[in-house]
C-alpha cells in the first residue's frame, strides 16, 4: 500500500519518527497549498476577486509610496482610486 502525502489517516504508516511530534501532519508544499485554496474560498465567499496586474518596477515603487503615504494596502488604495475615477466619470450603473 502506498502512502500519499495528503493522507491524513495513515501518516505514521511507516513507522514511528524519533524526536518532537511534528505540529503538522503535512509537507509544507501542501500546507502551503491548503492554505491558499481556503484563503480563495473565503475571499470568494466575501464577494471579492483576484486580478493580476503587470507593471514596471519604477510604478510598483510609486505605488508602494503612495499607499505608505496614505498608511494603506495597495489593494486597498487601487480600489479606491477605481472608486473615484467611477464616480468622477458618472459611468452608468448596468446592474438595474
Amino acid at each position: 500500500m502506498a502512502k500519499a502525502s495528503s493522507d491524513r489517516n495513515t501518516i505514521d504508516l511507516f513507522g514511528t519518527v524519533r524526536g518532537r511530534p511534528r505540529t503538522h501532519p503535512l509537507p509544507r508544499k501542501d500546507q502551503l497549498k491548503a492554505n491558499k485554496r481556503a484563503q480563495r474560498v473565503k475571499e470568494k465567499s466575501l464577494g471579492m476577486k483576484r486580478v493580476e496586474l503587470v507593471i514596471d518596477e519604477d510604478t510598483v515603487k510609486k505605488l508602494d509610496m503612495l499607499c505608505e503615504l496614505s498608511g494603506i494596502k495597495r489593494a486597498d488604495w487601487l480600489t479606491m482610486q477605481v472608486a473615484l475615477a467611477f464616480n468622477k466619470a458618472k459611468v452608468p450603473n448596468k446592474e438595474g
